[in-house]
């Protein structure tokens, strides 16, 4: 079908988001079990937090899990609209493959190393892919 080859990266960065979930309670359930964390104290203390009480290599985790609900719900969305109008193939689905694995190769380095200048980095050449996409699109729509 035509356009639909940029569907393939967004099916992977949705497996790759239910990868980090997988790893952040895989370290964060026997994190919490050690510190004796208390779940239901948690969300009855306003001042209670998990990065308060859990090492911050765990924590890492949960934080990169958030942030593949944050920019890369706009991927999604441009994404399928190329998808729709027929947009999706050629150097749309290059960018998007691009955009993909640079969020992947951010989230390694945010749950391991965590170095921020490097996060930054690959933050920003992601976000640049992803602008590109919404160009394309508002381009292929209003012109």
């Amino acid at each position: 079908m035509i356009g639909m080859d940029i569907l393939k990266p967004v099916v992977v960065l949705a497996a790759w988001t239910m990868v980090m979930w997988v790893w952040m309670y895989a370290t964060r359930i026997p994190a919490m079990n050690r510190a004796k964390v208390d779940p239901d104290r948690l969300v009855q203390d306003p001042d209670a937090s998990l990065d308060k009480q859990l090492p911050p290599q765990v924590q890492w985790k949960a934080h990169n899990y958030n942030h593949l609900h944050e920019a890369p719900t706009v991927f999604y969305a441009v994404a399928i609209t190329l998808a729709i109008i027929g947009q999706g193939d050629g150097m749309n689905a290059w960018i998007a493959w691009a955009y993909v694995a640079l969020r992947i190769a951010h989230s390694l380095v945010q749950a391991t190393v965590n170095k921020v200048i490097v996060r930054f980095a690959i933050f920003t050449l992601s976000s640049l892919a992803l602008m590109a996409l919404v160009l394309h699109a508002a381009i292929a729509l209003f012109h």
